[in-house]
């Protein structure tokens, strides 16, 4: 598959009205940052640039990033730096855990980045932080967002057997867009990664994510949720893709709130269980606001 281009000129710089982010004021956000200071951990809200993290921080939630804050793949759309990895940190586990101790998390997304470096690809440092949250709140909800592993069967066991009750792993975008949005990974890899987990884990909810905005037609956004459906994922998340900085893919269209509801309502008619449709949702925005049944 050829990697497809957009033209530059077709970008768009100038934000619409409806994307909007507002400055921090509550003293909550300012606590929750000391916090994952002191504890020396990464969130993907600040790595990655999320413009979510004002409100989600003043809230009290945070997404935690495991595996360290540099990653294997360059991925055209995100702004989480790639470079070689430092080693896994043995006791980063634990502190993830007391930060949800401390933070009186009822549901915990827990992602990393992408570590090609490792045998396992980090699936193992996955459990452990799993094990460590549970073992300082057995009835919280985890749900972690993981890279593809490459499909590997063992890594995904090895993360099954922890037993979170939500696994994660984003599609991103479009099977055409693919090669250009995410040059290391492939499409139909990671619906295999999401269909081999529900087949491992018949109890675990599948979940995963595509941004808007990067030159997808209706067409493909359809066929892409009823490649996800196939695969037997049951949440959808849908967000407008936001440029984190001038090295970064182009935004070939910012996507109306309008639009983003009609595609929520095409996507629970195709049978997700839950959907989150809007410019600002990404994959771990009011997480909290599925509650998945005891299967």
């Amino acid at each position: 598959m050829s990697c497809t281009k957009i033209d530059p000129a077709l970008h768009q710089e100038r934000k619409p009205e409806w994307i909007k982010v507002r400055l921090p004021s509550n003293p909550v956000f300012f606590s929750t940052k000391a916090l994952i200071s002191d504890l020396r951990l990464h969130t993907v809200c600040e790595e990655a640039q999320c413009p979510n993290r004002w409100e989600c921080w003043s809230q009290g939630t945070a997404t935690f990033m495991i595996a360290g804050e540099r990653c294997t793949r360059a991925c055209g759309f995100c702004a989480v730096t790639t470079a070689k990895p430092f080693p896994l940190e043995e006791d980063e586990p634990d502190r993830v855990a007391q930060a949800v101790s401390r933070m009186r998390l009822k549901h915990v997304v827990v992602t990393a980045v992408a570590r090609d470096d490792l045998k396992d690809g980090g699936a193992r440092h996955f459990a452990r932080t799993i094990e460590a949250i549970r073992a300082v709140d057995p009835e919280i909800v985890i749900e972690v967002l993981t890279p593809d592993f490459h499909a590997r069967e063992e890594c995904l066991q090895v993360v099954a057997e922890a037993r979170p009750q939500i696994f994660n792993h984003n599609i991103e975008t479009v099977e055409r867009l693919t090669p250009m949005v995410r040059s290391r990974a492939k499409y139909r890899v990671s619906l295999q990664v999401l269909k081999r987990m529900k087949e491992i884990a018949p109890k675990v909810v599948t979940k995963s994510g595509m941004m808007l905005g990067l030159g997808e037609t209706e067409p493909e956004i359809f066929q892409a949720m009823d490649d996800l459906r196939e695969a037997g994922v049951q949440v959808l998340t849908l967000g407008q893709y936001l440029r984190p900085s001038k090295q970064h893919l182009p935004v070939v269209a910012y996507v109306h709130p309008d639009t983003f509801k009609m595609y929520g309502d095409v996507a629970y008619q195709k049978g997700f269980e839950h959907v989150s449709s809007g410019p600002l949702v990404r994959s771990s925005y009011h997480a909290a606001d599925y509650h998945p049944v005891p299967r």
